[in-house]
């Protein structure tokens, strides 16, 4: 097991010294807010908005996404009701990324009004009024040409896969070779803005519940719904018959249909 560790995590940081800059790293959370505590959250919202802020400036991360979630299957029976999605250069800044310490600088650097006790107390705060049941750590492998500006507003659907046990490889060069080609024909027709294909960052073993991700980014439900009936006249049989297989090659674990409500870039 730990052979397999150390593996896994040289190569993780192979590919940070092989692509640099443009390698990038996703930390996703997803959250639950209890009904009465909704209002206090959106407080909550905007105040980590402008934490986050200073964070990218100070280097820290590369940019922070909250998206309310619409809807979708539920994962381990959970209702949802958020999402944030911050984007990291390498994997090391990846796991600092929810320092304590660090995140109360950027409060204070943000609100130079507040004292450390009460940008400590604000940051404890904020984090005790929402569940954070799920958390992933994602590098991303693959992405759709395109210069697409993030604007609140937007939708995306997050597509949680797991690779089927011995066909790891074969996944994900079905999703590098054949989907993201038929993405970026989309893209190029005007029924999608944005596509990228992360996996896990971190060793997992045969129970994890995912070992993969898409991120389907749309600029509107009338896309996002044209899209759904796009018919790709490209594709030839052999490449049908690759999307079968591409298909067989991964179960796919639950998908949220999700609207970006602020973001940081």
């Amino acid at each position: 097991m730990k052979k397999q560790l150390t593996i896994w995590l040289i190569a993780l940081f192979t590919s940070f010294s092989l692509y640099g800059q443009e390698q990038q790293y996703v930390v996703l959370e997803f959250i639950k807010v209890e009904p009465n505590r909704v209002l206090d959250y959106l407080e909550y919202k905007e105040f980590l908005a402008q934490v986050h802020k200073v964070s990218k400036e100070e280097g820290h991360i590369n940019g922070w996404d909250l998206w309310s979630l619409q809807s979708g299957s539920d994962l381990e029976g959970e209702n949802f009701q958020y999402v944030t999605v911050t984007y990291y250069s390498d994997p090391v800044k990846m796991m600092n990324g929810n320092d304590t310490d660090q995140l109360v600088n950027n409060a204070i650097k943000a609100f130079p009004e507040m004292s450390v006790a009460e940008a400590t107390k604000k940051i404890s705060d904020a984090m005790d009024m929402r569940d954070l049941a799920v958390r992933s750590y994602m590098v991303e492998v693959a992405r759709t040409d395109d210069s697409f500006d993030f604007q609140p507003g937007i939708l995306a659907s997050f597509d949680l896969m797991k690779a089927v046990e011995g066909k790891f490889q074969e996944y994900e060069r079905a999703e590098q070779e054949v989907f993201l080609p038929h993405h970026q024909r989309k893209i190029n027709a005007g029924l999608m803005e944005n596509w990228c294909f992360l996996r896990t960052a971190l060793p997992t073993g045969s129970e994890a519940k995912s070992t993969h991700m898409t991120m389907n980014v749309y600029a509107d439900y009338l896309q996002f719904f044209n899209s759904m009936e796009f018919e790709d006249m490209e594709i030839t049989d052999e490449q049908q018959e690759e999307v079968e297989a591409g298909l067989n090659s991964r179960d796919q674990k639950w998908v949220y249909l999700a609207t970006l409500e602020s973001l940081v870039r």
